[in-house]
């Protein structure tokens, strides 16, 4: 779910983004811990798809093909997610 008050970067396509597709169980957090080893980036995977899901859930719709942006733009995404919300 998105939080009040919190600022999410545009998360834009990129060729070496993996596409699925989803199936009965399947969450941004596990999709999160399987593709980048940490639950934490689940906020990513769903702002990556923010039409297949209502904004405040963290289960994407059944059969939905997804995004997961790459690992290697981990890193950027994150900054500018700091960055538009001020943390240090």
């Amino acid at each position: 779910f998105r939080l009040q008050n919190v600022k999410y970067p545009e998360i834009t396509r990129d060729f070496a983004d993996t596409y699925v597709y989803t199936t009965r169980g399947d969450r941004y957090d596990t999709l999160s811990q399987t593709y980048y080893g940490d639950s934490g980036y689940w906020w990513i995977i769903a702002m990556a798809n923010v039409t297949n899901t209502s904004p405040d859930s963290i289960i994407p719709e059944i059969g939905a093909q997804i995004r997961i942006p790459s690992n290697s733009r981990i890193p950027n995404i994150v900054a500018e997610f700091e960055s538009l919300n001020k943390y240090k």
